[in-house]
């Protein structure tokens, strides 16, 4: 049985889409993580509006002399955001950066293959 033109598709156009899959994949992922992350900062930060907009009494609580709940949860909210921000870095530079740089390369070599094939 021999492919027809519909279906065939040379080596090299293969392992493009290879990558272009892999490219893909790698910006759900990225695009996962931004959303939890997200999704996470939102009820850090709105959870803490609305409890200071629906329920004053309970942020004027005194923790102890000087310091009320309400100061103590606001530091809080601004401690969860560099916490959420390093979380994406870290995942970023560990993760995401090590397979761009494989796509990349993937990339690099089918421009060499194909500028080798053309030069033959």
């Amino acid at each position: 049985m021999t492919p027809n033109a519909a279906t065939f598709r040379p080596p090299s156009e293969l392992a493009a889409m290879t990558t272009d899959d892999n490219i893909r994949l790698l910006a759900a992922k990225r695009w996962r993580v931004a959303i939890v992350l997200t999704a996470a900062m939102i009820v850090n930060y709105f959870g803490f509006i609305a409890l200071i907009a629906y329920d004053k009494p309970l942020m004027a609580t005194m923790v102890t002399r000087g310091l009320t709940l309400g100061i103590l949860l606001g530091a809080l909210v601004i401690v969860v955001s560099w916490i959420l921000t390093w979380i994406y870095v870290r995942w970023a530079n560990t993760h995401y950066d090590a397979e761009l740089r494989r796509v990349g390369a993937g990339y690099e070599a089918q421009a060499r293959q194909a500028e080798h094939e053309g030069s033959a």
